[in-house]
């Protein structure tokens, strides 16, 4: 499988290189050559976008069931709440802990370097007139939400998360493109926590099902990656021949903020959390897991690299098997700091681009939103772009520049799998190592 996911990577990498590359020529020569300007821009709005939009609509297709399925999984399968007891309870609590450090580290840093403001006054000019009205549509609804936020917080947050009518507010209209996920998201996680409730005869047969959905939604999103080469390729080009290569600055500007982040994440935060919670040394803890960091970056899956965590952390930090068997292939599953961090700085990102402000209330709000999509996505590579989608169409930013970052998504995944991967084996190191303060009965 992961030698199927590196050739994918690698087809899409080499697409979106292809499609700098062709773009820039035809940019080139076009000036000298007036028949390819001609050609050009025949060829861009007919073939190049609308091939490109075939990837997009796919991923369109599936946030909405993705998003209720998987999140409604996700809180289905804990069991009783009521009998979680202390190991979830500390499990939860650092996941939760874990995943917000990284979405806030990431914002502050996507605020600091401001990557998508990096674009000249021409360039910015371009983007309003190549997207001019589906920018002044998600630009108005992005300054009410502002305003609705600034001088009503607290009602903004009723009407968003709790609309009259859900059916209404998900579907949405045709200038959203992608209905509201807000009302979604709670709405998931309210049936999920009343199906813990249910006898286990019948919250098995749902968990099934709702598992079931979340696999044909994650194979449409697989044959959409499949598309994604040559859909990179054509956007790429696209985007190229009509905005120029000044776009590349703001995007490595963008990557090398994201990987700084996650630098900070897994080797400062984490280490805090060590010196804070627990007797160990995060230098013999980073030198123990040295092997299990290597392989999650190497496979890109936290899934693959689980067994791996497993051997070492019980073997070599003496994690306790029932610790380790409980914390481990949880956070495989739900413990996604990179992916959470990740996610809000690419709606950030795309934000600056298109010159969408967001509020500090906006921002903190996009952090807890981060956290929850994040504990929904599958572990197939690509499986959080619906997701990002849904959450820029919810803060007012066309949901279309995710083609901004698809071409070096893949490589940004071998990274926040590192910190995945690292943040569930510390959690477990710290959760372990609680447990066993506690005093055990003598009934």
């Amino acid at each position: 499988m992961s030698t199927a996911s590196d050739k994918l990577a690698t087809r899409i990498l080499l697409g979106m290189v292809l499609g700098i590359l062709s773009g820039a020529i035809v940019r080139f020569l076009s000036p000298h050559l007036p028949g390819l300007a001609t050609v050009s821009d025949w060829v861009v709005p007919q073939i190049l976008e609308p091939f490109g939009r075939i990837f997009l609509r796919l991923l369109f297709f599936v946030i909405i069931p993705l998003i209720f399925a998987s999140l409604t999984r996700g809180v289905s399968q804990l069991g009783r709440l009521d009998r979680l007891g202390p190991l979830a309870g500390r499990t939860f609590t650092f996941f939760f802990i874990n995943m917000s450090i990284g979405v806030l580290l990431g914002l502050t840093v996507m605020n600091v370097l401001k990557p998508g403001t990096r674009l000249d006054s021409d360039t910015r000019a371009r983007i309003e007139e190549q997207f001019s009205q589906d920018v002044a549509g998600h630009q108005e609804r992005a300054d009410n939400m502002r305003t609705q936020t600034t001088q009503r917080p607290l009602a903004w947050l009723v009407d968003t998360f709790m609309p009259a009518n859900l059916f209404q507010a998900v579907v949405g209209t045709s200038r959203d493109r992608v209905g509201d996920v807000l009302p979604l998201i709670l709405f998931a996680l309210l049936i999920g926590a009343a199906a813990t409730t249910l006898p286990e005869e019948k919250r098995v047969p749902l968990h099934s099902n709702l598992e079931t959905i979340v696999e044909l939604m994650t194979r449409i999103v697989g044959w959409a990656l499949q598309l994604a080469p040559y859909a990179v390729a054509a956007m790429m080009a696209s985007v190229v021949i009509n905005l120029g290569l000044d776009f590349l600055k703001a995007l490595s500007v963008f990557a090398i903020g994201i990987l700084f982040a996650m630098a900070v994440h897994l080797f400062g935060t984490m280490s805090l959390l060590l010196r804070l919670f627990s007797r160990r040394s995060p230098r013999v803890v980073f030198r123990s897991i040295r092997t299990i960091l290597v392989t999650a970056f190497s496979t890109s899956s936290s899934s693959a690299t689980l067994p791996t965590s497993m051997a070492v952390t019980r073997q070599q930090l003496g994690v306790s098997a029932p610790t380790a068997g409980f914390v481990l292939p949880l956070g495989a599953t739900m413990n996604m700091s990179g992916t959470a961090l990740y996610e809000g700085c690419v709606v950030l990102f795309i934000a600056q681009v298109y010159g969408v402000n967001l509020s500090i209330f906006q921002e903190l709000t996009l952090l807890l939103l981060a956290v929850l999509s994040a504990v929904a996505v599958a572990g197939i590579p690509g499986a959080s772009l619906p997701l990002i989608m849904g959450l820029l169409a919810n803060f007012g930013v066309p949901p279309e520049g995710i083609v901004l970052i698809l071409g070096i998504d893949r490589l940004l995944d071998m990274a926040r799998t590192t910190l995945n991967v690292g943040a569930d084996v510390v959690t477990c190191v710290i959760v372990d190592e609680q447990m066993a303060r506690i005093p055990t009965s003598t009934d």
